[in-house]
């Protein structure tokens, strides 16, 4: 279930940009998923706009120029990607905004931000990794979710070594 929060300075993308623009980011978000264009992967493809005054934008300690200036946070469950796959998105939000923009020099700024297992919830109810991998067609025994779990066991032995409390959370599946 990711979600791209773009922020952007106010009238640097009209109403058809910021159309074409989420269209793209949909994309990127159903590649993300591993190829999931059904309803239920489109379901889980959420992006929002944040207009920000251009006037805002600080760099160094003063004013910038934010015409061409893109910050999108990235919402992912943790453990669901690996470096690979970071590296993928950060090149895919990039070319969706220069394909968008039909520019080059703008500065996007992407950041992945994992939301830690049981932190992500939907109508009152916390959403699981596998869940989330089901509804958008990840066959439970396929290379994402064998990553995720091994990535987990490892956080699990990790968390037991360190003392942490066997319900402290953020632990998807059983351990091994």
């Amino acid at each position: 279930m990711p979600i791209m929060d773009v922020r952007y300075a106010a009238g640097s993308l009209d109403e058809g940009a910021k159309a074409a623009l989420a269209e793209r980011l949909t994309d990127v978000l159903i590649r993300m998923e591993g190829g999931a264009d059904t309803p239920d992967g489109r379901a889980f493809a959420w992006v929002y706009f944040t207009a920000f005054r251009p006037e805002d934008l600080w760099v160094a300690g003063a004013p910038a120029a934010a015409a061409r200036t893109f910050l999108v946070h990235v919402s992912i469950p943790e453990g669901y990607m690996n470096r690979t796959h970071k590296d993928e998105v950060h090149a895919w939000v990039a070319g969706a905004i220069e394909a968008t923009t039909g520019r080059a020099d703008s500065a996007v700024l992407t950041v992945i931000d994992e939301v830690t297992e049981g932190n992500w919830g939907s109508r009152g109810r916390p959403i699981s990794l596998e869940t989330i991998a089901a509804a958008v067609g990840q066959p439970a025994d396929g290379p994402r979710l064998a990553w995720s779990r091994s990535y987990f066991a490892a956080k699990a032995r990790a968390m037991a070594e360190a003392g942490y409390p066997a319900d402290a959370g953020g632990l998807p599946f059983p351990a091994a």
